[in-house]
């Protein structure tokens, strides 16, 4: 405990990176708070360390929180639109492209099916497409191959 109070400005640079590091290994920058008050605590720490701030519990802490609700009121809505920012790619796929013959007629409401690598895929298509014709795959989701004439 003597070292904490002897090294006061060490110990708070120290909880900030360890709660960021929490907030990072552990809630993968989902909750944003560990964050906001880890570096706090670094800024604190440092203001203590050049004498800026007193060492004592009350000041220390009051700062911390005043510079936790700072942090979050200018970052917390940049930082949850960065969260939210995700681009949906299109998953490449080594079936697409692969071609075959229809076995039966497919339409819109009617799906036929087609076996593929050991498994019964359900075939669908953005036009009707009769039995015979020439097909490539153009788009594979979950059981469900789409496909193109050629």
């Amino acid at each position: 405990m003597n070292w904490i109070i002897e090294n006061f400005a060490t110990f708070l640079i120290f909880l900030g990176i360890l709660l960021i590091l929490i907030e990072v290994a552990f809630l993968g920058l989902g909750v944003f708070i560990l964050l906001f008050i880890g570096v706090a605590c670094i800024i604190d720490g440092l203001l203590v360390a050049i004498g800026m701030v007193p060492a004592t519990m009350g000041s220390t802490f009051g700062l911390i929180a005043a510079i936790t609700l700072l942090l979050a009121g200018f970052l917390w809505k940049p930082l949850k639109k960065l969260q939210n920012d995700s681009e949906t790619k299109e998953e490449i796929n080594d079936f697409i492209g692969t071609k075959f013959y229809l076995e039966s007629d497919i339409s819109l409401t009617h799906p036929g099916t087609h076996r593929l690598s050991g498994i019964d895929w359900k075939v669908t298509s953005n036009k009707p497409l009769k039995a015979g014709i020439e097909v490539s795959i153009v788009k594979v989701e979950v059981g469900v191959l789409t496909v193109a004439a050629v």
